[in-house]
């Protein structure tokens, strides 16, 4: 990460200079304009944007199979709004500039937006699913697939509900999206914030630094046991002692039988706050075994200690699914070394969320609390690694869907390709033309084979007088003659099955 340093710290003096010279006038005076993006934001080419299409009908079709509805909010909210919800990472809103008047900020998630929206609307329940972007003001590593400007993909419960039936959900969810995108082998951890709260209570921190320690062990995936101790102890002023006890407690991993186990724990018994958790996580692991996703090696569900999750709102259980294999990113030479690089995982976490009874309760005038658990799916990240196992693979990825060229194989033919391919779009077939009165019959067949085009109708004098239409299969130039009515039954016969593909 100290390398990211450097470069990004190079990178922004680059920058510095650069508008000093843009400022002081390029060499004949003009101002030169470099042609770029924001900093931590990308353009998506068609290429890209068939790849996230893909992706998103994936989540969608999840999200549709468990019954969500789905709503949008506006891109900035008032800055109150998001004002106290997020702990340290507050520092990372974009607030916008006065425009005389209303104080306002660009979203920061999308959990936030919909608990505000709960509020207004007083809805008590409602599932839902949202697909919108978000905007955090992070020094961006975008290798990593992190940027200022991203999307956000969350599905959430709200309502009174029985313990863990829907958190149970929301997992089978996250297993369901992760399993069908095929990104390779995932773990997804489970803690639930009452205990990690319990553990921090008998270890002897004290409660006004529950969140600020809890905010330090979030960082155990990216740092060693060492220097998050070093943290809590130099910066946060925690006990060398209460530490140590926190270390022991955040290295344990397993499942339903841990919990069992931290149950009988002589310690963490003094907490009934930790043991409500303990017995929500055994409870939640009962429902998982039914719902089929804790039998799978490559795609493990662990109950882990050390899982925070820096957000402030979260109330009781949480969860972050995590790839644990490079898939087609090539390994360090540090994680190949044995060292606990996460590079070798090359985009961390993929999924996370929780529950988060009092957010709703915030905004409700009346203190109103509406039980919440969601999760959000770190789709940018996802994309970045389908877009590298599209580079990876041989395979075209198809920017179009048109399934037959209209062509001509001699001239004056404009006016019988407009009738035809009019007749082709009438019949809902997506079908494409050459914008030229009389192209060449082989750049019309290389153009259906640079975009994928399955089939070509090639239109000539003679097919004319006889009524017909040559139907070529670009693939294989296999070719036969097909009366003009039939074409549409024969061009949908024929690439039905290839289009979908």
């Amino acid at each position: 990460s100290s390398v990211c340093v450097c470069v990004s710290q190079i990178d922004e003096e680059v920058a510095k200079l650069l508008e000093l010279k843009a400022q002081l006038g390029g060499d004949d005076g003009k101002h030169q304009f470099v042609l770029k993006t924001a900093k931590g934001t990308r353009d998506y080419n068609p290429k890209q944007m068939a790849i996230r299409e893909k992706v998103f009908n994936t989540i969608i079709g999840c999200f549709k199979r468990h019954g969500a509805e789905t709503i949008d909010t506006p891109v900035f909210e008032l800055k109150e709004t998001l004002t106290g919800k997020y702990g340290e990472d507050s520092k990372l809103i974009y607030d916008l500039k006065d425009q005389g008047g209303e104080l306002l900020s660009l979203r920061y998630d999308l959990t936030v937006p919909f608990a505000r929206y709960l509020a207004m609307n007083k809805i008590t329940n409602i599932k839902r699913y949202h697909i919108a972007k978000v905007y955090r003001r992070d020094n961006p590593a975008m290798t990593r697939g992190r940027y200022r400007e991203f999307y956000q993909c969350d599905f959430d419960i709200a309502g009174q509900y029985d313990a863990m039936i829907p958190d149970a959900e929301c997992l089978k969810i996250v297993h369901e999206i992760l399993s069908e995108l095929d990104l390779g082998d995932f773990r997804i951890k489970v803690n639930d914030r009452r205990i990690l709260d319990g553990m921090f209570a008998v270890c002897g921190v004290p409660d006004d630094k529950f969140r600020t320690i809890c905010s330090t062990v979030d960082k155990l995936d990216k740092m060693p046991w060492e220097d998050v101790k070093k943290e809590m102890v130099n910066e946060k002023g925690l006990s060398e002692e209460a530490a140590d006890q926190i270390g022991e407690y955040v290295s344990m991993q397993g499942g339903m039988d841990l919990a069992e186990r931290l149950l009988q724990d002589q310690k963490m018994c003094q907490s009934k706050l930790a043991c409500a958790g303990l017995s929500d996580i055994k409870l939640l692991f009962s429902y998982l075994q039914l719902f089929q996703v804790t039998d799978k090696v490559r795609h493990a569900v662990v109950f882990d200690l050390s899982l925070a999750r820096g957000l402030d709102y979260y109330t009781g259980i949480i969860y972050e699914a995590v790839l644990t294999q490079a898939g087609v990113a090539p390994v360090t030479a540090e994680a190949q070394n044995g060292a606990p690089g996460e590079e070798s995982v090359s985009v961390g976490s993929v999924a996370g969320g929780g529950r988060y009874d009092g957010l709703v309760g915030m905004f409700d005038p009346k203190g109103r609390k509406v039980p919440c658990v969601g999760v959000s799916i770190g789709i940018e990240r996802v994309f970045s690694i389908m877009e590298q196992k599209a580079e990876a693979s041989a395979e075209k990825v198809r920017t179009t869907e048109v399934q037959v060229m209209v062509a001509s194989a001699q001239k004056n033919l404009l006016e019988e390709k407009l009738k035809l391919i009019t007749e082709l779009w009438n019949a809902g077939i997506k079908a494409e033309v050459m914008y030229k009165k009389n192209p060449k019959l082989l750049s019309q067949l290389q153009h259906c084979e640079e975009s994928g085009i399955p089939l070509v109708a090639i239109l000539g004098e003679q097919e004319l007088k006889d009524g017909v239409v040559k139907l070529r299969v670009v693939a294989t130039r296999e070719e036969v003659r097909v009366r003009i009515n039939v074409v549409f039954s024969k061009v949908l016969k024929t690439t039905s099955f290839r289009v979908t593909h």
